[in-house]
């Protein structure tokens, strides 16, 4: 039974991903750069998900459920060829427009680590697929008539020690969004060919009054860059849900999993908003759950969540930073990079969708980061911090914090082992 015979709004959905494959991508600009993100980033999935346990040389076999036009699996397919690890990248989803685009970028950068199926996730419990060790499934739950049974088909390829990267939409930080949507739903009938419709959509936009809050947001911007498939599924897709931290964490809980980190966690901890120390000690009562909803209600500009998860039943695997063999890796550049970033006063600002939140780093962090390699060990890096004036004695406190600080913004994490 196909997508579009269980529920009618799939036959639109569907029509929309064949006409505007999304994202808009061009395969000969694989030459030029590899787009990363989160979720389903190899160095975020080794700490994250595995709590950098996992030994590099152990083949990953990784799902990405709704691959579109490949960010992910072309990211994630070309992280493991250039690591030169061992792995394998399924990309599954139901258009074959957006599947051309796909193995066309593929092809450009010599990708033989992938492999497609045109098919609904809906569909993977009797697939014969899997099992998976690491499922993506970044921007789809939000479009399925019933999310819950879309994370339940997934959780039913993964692999027991296994881990899903999910995105979905948030409901503050799309704040105009769903008013444009009822508004061209009104102009533009679901029922209508989606050129017609996105013909109304660029003429409304083009007459949008400055009062809209369409106008205002500024925390994303498909319908403004993101050509006619950008501007087609932020305003014209047929069906649209966004979820708080609260609705998010009952679906996840629903499937048997358990969240293990959301991204970044800087952006769930209300603290920094919040430097009253009154304010600060009614915090302390509340449980992480609520201090991550919360967060996203005093900051009000998360336009989407993206977190990882692991099964309920499986055992806690927390990165261990002061681990003597536990090798340190920027998520992206070098550890030097970073520390050339950090200010006189010894902060480092971090800047999510316009809301500034400065790291406060302890003095010597600097010298620490520029160790940092992607190679050495924490125990070669105390060991060579002592040779430019870190005491022994306090490598551990002062690595502990630098480390705590910059995990929590998804700047620095532990690689895979080996």
């Amino acid at each position: 039974m196909s997508d579009a015979t269980r529920d009618p709004v799939d036959a639109h959905l569907a029509a929309q991903y064949e006409a505007y494959p999304y994202p808009k991508r061009e395969p000969r600009e694989e030459a030029r750069r590899l787009i990363v993100g989160s979720p389903g980033h190899l160095r975020e999935i080794d700490h994250w998900v595995f709590g950098a346990a996992r030994p590099a040389a152990r083949p990953l076999r990784a799902l990405i459920a709704g691959g579109g036009t490949g960010d992910a699996t072309i990211m994630l397919a070309q992280q493991l060829t250039s690591a030169g690890r061992a792995g394998h990248v399924t990309w599954l989803d139901r258009s074959a427009a957006s599947e051309a685009i796909a193995r066309a970028r593929a092809e450009a950068r010599g990708l033989t680590n992938i492999t497609f199926e045109r098919r609904s996730l809906l569909d993977l419990p009797q697939s014969g697929l899997g099992p998976f060790d690491y499922i993506d499934c970044c921007g789809v739950l939000h479009h399925l008539p019933d999310p819950a049974a879309g994370l339940a088909a997934l959780t039913s390829v993964l692999a027991p020690e296994g881990g899903i990267g999910l995105m979905v939409y948030a409901p503050h930080g799309r704040t105009g969004v769903y008013m444009v949507q009822e508004a061209l739903r009104l102009l533009a009938p679901e029922d209508e060919a989606p050129a017609k419709r996105l013909d109304v959509a660029r003429r409304v936009m083009r007459h949008l009054p400055d009062s809209a809050w369409l106008r205002r947001n500024g925390n994303f911007d498909d319908h403004i860059n993101g050509g006619d498939a950008g501007l087609y599924d932020l305003l014209l897709n047929p069906r649209d849900r966004a979820y708080t931290v609260p609705d998010l964490a009952a679906l996840v809980a629903g499937a048997g999993l358990r969240i293990a980190s959301w991204i970044e966690p800087l952006r769930y901890d209300p603290t920094p908003l919040l430097p009253d120390p009154r304010l600060r000690a009614r915090l302390a009562e509340l449980d992480p759950l609520a201090r991550a909803a919360l967060a996203e209600a005093l900051a009000g500009n998360l336009s989407s969540h993206i977190l990882y998860c692991v099964r309920e039943t499986a055992q806690p695997l927390l990165a261990d930073p002061l681990a003597p063999d536990a090798v340190p890796v920027a998520r992206e550049g070098s550890g030097a990079e970073i520390a050339a970033h950090i200010a006189p006063d010894g902060s480092l600002a971090v800047v999510a969708d316009g809301l500034r939140l400065p790291l406060v780093l302890p003095r010597q962090a600097g010298i620490l980061l520029r160790l940092i390699d992607g190679n050495r060990n924490v125990a070669e890096i105390a060991a060579r911090a002592a040779e430019r004036g870190v005491a022994a004695a306090d490598f551990a406190a002062l690595w502990k914090a630098t480390f705590a600080a910059l995990s929590q913004a998804n700047r620095l994490l532990l690689a895979a082992p080996g």
